[in-house]
């Protein structure tokens, strides 16, 4: 798969991070856990949108767009990453944010992400709970062009094929590096929500016949919608980058056992992952994605599901800003 056919901006130094675990294997009896660090990636405090941004931004500057258009969640990891990359690229950038979570606290609604959002000087705009989102930010687009600017739309996550062509490229990184390193992976782990960075990693994966499987933990649909979704996104892909062969759809697994009352909730396994993870090696998961996959992962450890013997890989997603709107939840667990 050559990459360098499509337009991209470079935003970080990789590769990022592949580190050992060390304590979090000792603490729960293997397997031998190591941590792929694409919190590390720089921009707006890091996080794995800025991979699919820079082929996203990429194709916008090809096209001659001058402003962005994109939607989330209020506490959206990829609004974040999108407004400041717009800004270093002297574009405009607009975000519609879906209350996506009924709440009225504070912190979730004023803190964290959307803060940054305003001091990137992102316009932004509101939308209730379970509009089309995508939809809605595609109206969007045409309302500004109809003004005049040369919007460029962005869909939530950054989850097109153009944006997984971030992840594709990261599953040939980490293959590179563990290559390097005499790293043995029986399997890869992380978080699956919009579907573009699972996509992404099957598709990287596959390509170069890695033998590595993906395992991705749910963190907003059942499982045969997610699969459904990432395997779309995975074949459709698989054809942009001229993958022979396609994507088998065993490929595609994924786990929404962990998602909770749904989208953004808190649960118990999430906070206790986010304290296990900040006490034990130093860093910050997220409390929507990061940390629910994280609690996953250990509670199929704690099973035995993923044995004792295997090296496995957590790709980590990013989001630790997200932990300043969740204050009270973690005040309460202590």
């Amino acid at each position: 798969m050559h990459l360098a056919r499509f337009p991209r901006v470079r935003l970080f130094p990789t590769p990022t991070p592949l580190e050992k675990l060390e304590n979090l294997s000792r603490h729960l009896g293997g397997p031998e856990i190591w941590i792929k660090r694409d919190d590390c990636t720089v921009v707006a405090t890091g996080g794995n949108k800025v991979r699919k941004l820079e082929w996203l931004i990429g194709e916008a500057r090809a096209q001659g767009a001058d402003h962005i258009v994109t939607q989330g969640a209020v506490q959206s990891n990829h609004v974040r990453q999108t407004a400041a990359v717009a800004a270093r690229f002297g574009m405009k950038c607009t975000a519609l944010l879906e209350h996506r979570i009924e709440t009225n606290d504070r912190d979730y609604l004023a803190s964290g992400n959307i803060f940054l959002d305003r001091l990137f000087g992102c316009e932004i705009e509101y939308r209730a709970g379970g509009m089309d989102m995508n939809a809605e930010a595609e109206k969007k687009g045409e309302e500004l062009r109809a003004a005049g600017a040369k919007a460029y739309v962005i869909p939530g996550g950054g989850s097109n094929r153009v944006g997984a062509l971030g992840y594709v490229s990261c599953a040939q990184e980490l293959v590179q590096q563990a290559d390097e390193m005499g790293l043995v992976i029986d399997r890869l782990v992380t978080a699956t929500g919009s579907a573009g960075t699972h996509a992404g990693l099957v598709v990287g994966l596959e390509g170069v016949n890695s033998h590595i499987p993906v395992l991705g933990i749910g963190v907003r649909l059942p499982k045969d919608r997610q699969e459904a979704n990432v395997f779309r996104l995975a074949e459709a892909t698989a054809e942009y980058v001229g993958l022979t062969g396609g994507i088998r759809r065993e490929a595609v697994v994924a786990n929404c056992d962990y998602v909770g009352e749904g989208y953004g909730i808190p649960t118990p396994g999430m906070i206790e992952a986010v304290q296990t993870l900040a006490r034990l090696e130093g860093i910050l998961l997220d409390p929507v994605y990061s940390g629910k996959a994280m609690a996953g992962m250990i509670d199929l450890i704690r099973k035995g599901e993923i044995g004792a013997s295997e090296t496995v890989v957590f790709l980590h997603t990013g989001g630790a800003v997200g932990l300043f709107g969740y204050n009270g939840t973690f005040d309460a667990a202590g």
